[in-house]
């Protein structure tokens, strides 16, 4: 989160010294994500890391709790739930 918060306020930051230095065209965009992506290439390189290794450690952990944990604690218990009242509804006779 860090990370992304900070490649974008890297690419305001060019978009505006672009647009004060005079380029005023729809290429400043273009110009400025360039810009901005190599300086954060070589500027942000700890967040970088940082968010790498977040990333690798919540791969991890749900590689080791399978499918049963994608959703949040709320989200799961809605889910079965709701899989508990299709369940039961199949099971009923008459029912679509």
């Amino acid at each position: 989160m860090i990370y992304s918060v900070l490649r974008l306020a890297l690419f305001g930051a060019c978009l505006g010294l672009l647009w004060l230095a005079g380029m005023r065209s729809w290429l400043v965009v273009v110009v400025a994500a360039l810009v901005a992506w190599g300086l954060s290439y070589v500027l942000l390189r700890g967040p970088r890391d940082a968010a790498a290794k977040q990333l690798a450690a919540r791969a991890e952990r749900r590689q080791a709790l399978g499918d049963r944990e994608r959703f949040g604690v709320r989200a799961q218990e809605d889910a079965d739930l709701e899989d508990a009242a299709d369940e039961a509804a199949r099971r009923e006779p008459g029912t679509a």
